[in-house]
């Protein structure tokens, strides 16, 4: 790298500061340029030392992290790595993710600087990918609460004929959000979407989540029966395997690998619903998806691509493509009407054949 990546580092406690600067400092890609206290000041910082990264805490005073991001977006847009010991709030990892932070790492105890380093290459490997982010395609979600009184009750939906299945690493749950928050329940399928979040972060992500979304938001645990209108949120640091019992139910099998777990994803669920699968990849980093975008393929399903130039790291599409898997391309505006239109008309077809 011929430039080291410039971070600042924005928490109210000197210890910790000092903590995570050491980690940072540690390789050689990276340089600490600046500290501030609370979100007021690092605004201020920003537009002085013009960092690459930030790491921003959240329980702070004058301006806590989350309204930090708020203006930070606003004004003067930098990738944030959120580090915090509230993940267990998932109001905050849900409104930090929403508001496009890059990731939103959980500090083990929060307060002591020994567990921080046990965390030393996962805070530096997010550092690096942060860097690589595609600023100017971070947006912030606008969605508005959804009463649990406004969903759908048990019997108004339909049969479970397909699966959509959406796939996504760092950057994927803001983009995850903009479209469970649109699309509508009323669709013969049950949704799966695996991301790049925490286990520790995600069953209070996905229980808050549930409050911004017309579908069912559930936390993918295994075992758990697929029922239309329900969206199951699963963490790539697990494989999720799609199966059916003797009764011919459809269920999560979930294991702690985390080996290729969108090919894993797909291909177990093509196996399944055969033509009924819909599988698309949002932004994200590497190539994990490809092969079993082929295995949907091979079983009539339909696979759909995030646009490159939408997405805020495209290299999980651009891979796709290059092997010739994806069925579509979709600009990110037009992604719930496109899943909407494909499965009603496959549906339409189903009814007059």
């Amino acid at each position: 790298m011929a430039e080291k990546i410039k971070v600042l580092v924005v928490d109210d406690a000197s210890f910790m500061v000092k903590a995570i600067s050491e980690i940072l400092n540690s390789d050689p890609d990276i340089e600490v340029v600046g500290s501030a206290k609370n979100g007021l000041l690092a605004l201020e910082q920003i537009k002085l030392l013009h960092p690459d990264v930030i790491t921003l805490d959240v329980d702070m005073p004058v301006m806590d992290g989350i309204k930090a991001v708020r203006h930070i977006m606003l004004e003067c847009p930098v990738p944030i790595v959120m580090l915090s010991s509230l993940f267990s709030n998932g109001a905050i990892s849900f409104e930090a993710l929403r508001l496009g932070v890059v990731d939103f790492l959980p500090k083990p105890s929060g307060a002591i600087s020994r567990d921080i380093h046990e965390s030393k290459q996962q805070i530096i490997e997010r550092i690096k990918l942060a860097y690589s982010v595609n600023i100017k395609n971070v947006h912030r979600v606008k969605i508005q609460p959804f009463s649990a009184q406004n969903k759908l009750n048990h019997n108004e939906y339909q049969h479970l004929d397909h699966l959509l299945l959406v796939g996504t690493t760092l950057g994927g749950p803001n983009t995850s959000i903009r479209l469970f928050s649109q699309l509508s329940p009323k669709l013969a399928t049950a949704a799966i979407v695996i991301q790049e979040v925490s286990p520790k972060i995600l069953p209070a992500f996905a229980e808050e989540f549930n409050k911004y979304s017309p579908w069912h938001i559930r936390k993918v645990t295994d075992g758990a029966l697929l029922e239309s209108g329900v969206c199951y949120i699963g963490s790539n640091d697990y494989t999720i395997t799609i199966k059916s019992n003797d009764n011919n139910q459809f269920y999560i099998s979930l294991s702690e690998t985390n080996k290729k777990p969108l090919d894993n994803l797909f291909s177990s669920a093509a196996e399944i619903f055969k033509g009924q699968t819909i599988g698309i990849l949002l932004t994200g980093l590497g190539d994990d998806g490809s092969e079993g975008f082929s295995s949907i393929k091979k079983n009539s399903g339909v696979t759909l691509a995030q646009k490159s130039e939408t997405c805020v790291y495209p290299n999980l599409v651009e891979c796709a493509k290059e092997k010739g898997v994806v069925d579509k391309v979709i600009d990110q505006s037009d992604l719930v009407t496109e899943i909407e239109l494909l499965i009603k008309t496959h549906d339409d077809d189903l009814f007059l054949s």
